[in-house]
Order: C-alpha cells, then structure tokens, then sequence
C-alpha cells in the first residue's frame, strides 16, 4: 500500500504532497497522449508540434487550478504551458527552457497572468531570451476588476479571462498571423474582458492541509482571488439572481457595455460550485445583457479554471469584435478540455 506523508488534515486522493505536480501531469498527459506530452518534468506541450513558420503562444502558471492551464496545450490553442508548484510560479530556468525550445523566426507570445511570482519568473526569462536572439513578446492579462473600477491595469489580477484569449490567439495563430498581429488582436481583447469572482468557501493547500481562507457559516465575498486571496466584499449569502446582479452591473461597467455589443459570457466554476447553481446564475446575468440590448456571441457554464475544492464561481464578461468570434467559434481546437466546452 503506498504511504500517505503528512496529509491527516487533507482530504484528498494524493500521494507523497511533494509528488503532486508531478504526478498529476503525468495522468495528464497519459490520458490524452495523442494531444499532449511531457517535456522534461512539468512543462506541457503539444505532442504534434505546430509548424515553426507560425507565431508558438506559451504561458505559464502554478498548478492547483486544473483544468487550467495545461488542458488548454493544443491545436488550435496553446504550444506550451510551464507549469510551476501548487499555486506557484515556475521558475525562470524552466521557462527559458521552453522559450529555447520554441524559438523560431516568426517569434513567441508569452501571455503571463498578472501575479507576482508569475511576473518575475517571465520578466526573468525574457531578458535571459534576449541573450539568444529569441523573439518573444508577451501579453499581461488584468481581468480582476475586484480591487475597483479605475485600478490601474498594472494593479489588477489575472484571472480565467486568460481562457479565452488562449482560444483567441491560438487559432489567429495557425491562420499565420505575425507576432505583432497577434499582440494587437490579444491586446484588443485583453483590454474588453473583465473578471469578478465570488466565494462561499476557501479551499485547503492540497501539499499542507491549510485553509488559504476563512469565510463563516452564510457570508460570501466578492472579489476572491483565484489563490483565495480575500477581495474585500465580504456580505451576507444572497440569491442566485440577486448574486448575479450584483456581478454583471460592475462588470458591464467596466466595459462600458451598450446595445448592440456582442459579448461573452462565461461562469467559471472554482472547485465546488453545482452546474446547477452556476446555470441558474447565468440565467439571470444573460437575461440582463439581453435587456441591455447585448448580443451574447459565446456563452459557457464550465470549470476551467479551479481553486481546488473552494465553492464559488468567476463571471467572465467581454466585448468581441468580428475577429475575436471567429476566432472562438469557428476556429477549431483539440485541445483537450476545450473540446469538453468549445466547438471542435
């Protein structure tokens, strides 16, 4: 019988804590091995590589978050994901590896959510890159309008709003878009999408058993970060539509939405939040769109970012332009667990 070290307090199916990442990409990547493979130990890839005349989209990010972001690696979507600890950056050196290992003449786009270590780790490598003529520019995603409506971008957090733009990019990518085409497009919808989450629940760090958070009996907060950072907005429990209406509002502000727009709208679920819930809460944040006189071009009610066993959801909203709904509508992807939730 395998050893379960130091997980009294975690209820969870692991093995040794320090094995996770490892291992779960492992199964990963096992299962869907005509789509992706493992190079070296924790960095993701496509197992049938795009062609090098074409621009390679790279991320990176922690683990702890499945299906996010390796179930994305694919065609038609990302090259690459690096893949860092439980809820932690990867390092510099691993990164600079895969920018190695990608370069080519039409260049890399690295898209890096707006976390700290995530920032450092890519600023790291990309001047590293510059030693060996890489070509690699990046993309910053800010989604989080939690901390307020007129926080400087630099100020706001990345959340599941990477998900979509990964679609975006990937598939004006294999179109052969250049790398500065590329950077305007994802830049374009990067600037219209923003991100409000909400938790009942904080998850437990499935490598220590400890509670990133602690949220009482019938209070929920707004604004939780996707690491269970608080956001300030703790209150009591309302209703699905109340709670809906409560997130769309500032969302719909913030892009400055008006009739006619087309939009996305995506509930993501974080962990231990009911398809149940999350479709009646799309229900009443569609219907105000709607009333709004908004075209919803993309909707999904999905996991595809998760924070462990935390209860709640982020609401993705974004204003597409032409381009981005062809790109995540008509575009193909096999990646595999946008096939789940996006057409194939």
């Amino acid at each position: 019988m395998s050893e379960i070290t130091n997980t009294c307090q975690i209820k969870k199916f692991i093995n040794n804590p320090e094995n996770i990442t490892k291992e779960l990409l492992e199964g990963y990547t096992m299962a869907y091995r005509d789509k992706v493979k493992l190079l070296g130990e924790n960095t993701v890839v496509r197992s049938l590589p795009k062609s090098k005349d074409k621009v390679a989209i790279i991320t990176l990010g922690g683990a702890g978050h499945e299906p996010a972001l390796s179930g994305f690696v694919g065609e038609g979507m990302l090259d690459c994901s690096v893949v860092g600890d439980i809820f932690a950056a990867p390092g510099a050196p691993r990164l600079l590896q895969a920018l190695k290992e990608f370069d080519r003449e039409a260049g890399i786009l690295l898209v890096v959510l707006n976390h700290a270590g995530d920032i450092m780790s890519a600023n790291m490598a990309m001047q590293m890159a510059k030693r060996f003529d890489i070509n690699v520019k990046s993309i910053l995603t800010h989604d989080d309008i939690s901390s307020g409506l007129t926080t400087p971008d630099e100020d706001r957090r990345g959340l599941a709003g990477c998900v979509p733009l990964y679609k975006i990019l990937g598939a004006a990518a294999e179109e052969g878009k250049s790398l500065d085409e590329l950077c305007e497009i994802g830049e374009r919808f990067n600037n219209n999408v923003a991100t409000l989450a909400v938790a009942m629940k904080s998850c437990t760090h499935p490598q220590n058993g400890g509670v990133i958070a602690e949220l009482a009996d019938g209070i929920m907060e707004i604004g939780m970060g996707q690491h269970g950072e608080g956001g300030g907005g703790q209150m009591e429990l309302m209703s699905a539509d109340d709670t809906a209406t409560y997130m769309i509002k500032p969302l719909m502000e913030k892009l400055n939405s008006k009739s006619n727009d087309k939009v996305l709208l995506y509930i993501n679920g974080v962990g231990a939040t009911t398809h149940m819930e999350m479709n009646i809460v799309f229900r009443k944040a569609c219907q105000i769109l709607e009333e709004a006189g908004c075209e919803l071009v993309d909707g999904k009610i999905t996991e595809i970012l998760t924070v462990q066993e935390q209860s709640g959801f982020q609401m993705i909203l974004a204003k597409c332009d032409d381009d981005h709904v062809k790109y995540l509508k008509d575009c193909a992807s096999d990646a595999p667990y946008w096939t789940v939730i996006g057409k194939k």
